[in-house]
């Protein structure tokens, strides 16, 4: 796995442009909005399934997001979902519950987790992510998470996520 610093050595390699921070460690996205809130971008929230054919989904939505489960899986191609262990996300992006990030896809074996990003992230200015580690936070373009996803062998699914009814 060639964790947080093969990822800086990757943003530095292909010369994406990028802002960090060091925080206090984060669980929740009420507690990343508090330390974000004077940040530009846009907050975001992860979610790590496995669908009913034992394939693994990383889905990177808007923090704001209420995903409706249900419609998930016929927005991005899979049958239905539901949260995956922790030992699963340990082994196959070699990060815990908390620190989760599409980042995390610079230590997982192309093929092996399908990336989903909104839409809406992958056209935005700027989006704040993990970098592997729940103390801190990056802030990039999404057009340049898509580039070092693809850097790194994996094809990206790009699309609108639905949401809960109100929303």
């Amino acid at each position: 796995m060639r964790g947080e610093a093969g990822l800086l050595a990757d943003l530095a390699a292909l010369g994406i442009a990028h802002a960090s921070h060091e925080h206090a460690a984060v669980y929740t996205v009420e507690q990343s909005r508090a330390i974000e809130r004077d940040w530009p971008g846009e907050s975001t929230k992860n979610l790590f399934l496995k669908d009913t054919a034992s394939a693994f989904w990383l889905v990177t939505v808007p923090a704001e997001a209420r995903v409706n489960l249900k419609a998930l899986p016929t927005a991005i191609g899979s049958k239905r979902v539901s949260f995956a262990k922790a030992e699963d996300m340990e082994r196959l992006i070699g990060i815990l519950p908390g620190s989760v990030t599409p980042l995390a896809m610079i230590n997982a074996a192309p093929g092996t987790v399908t990336v989903v990003l909104d839409a809406g992230l992958a056209a935005a200015e700027r989006m704040n992510v993990h970098p592997l580690r729940n103390t801190g936070t990056i802030g990039l373009a999404g057009a340049d998470v898509l580039r070092l996803l693809a850097h790194w062998g994996h094809d990206p699914v790009v699309a609108g996520i639905p949401v809960q009814p109100g929303e």
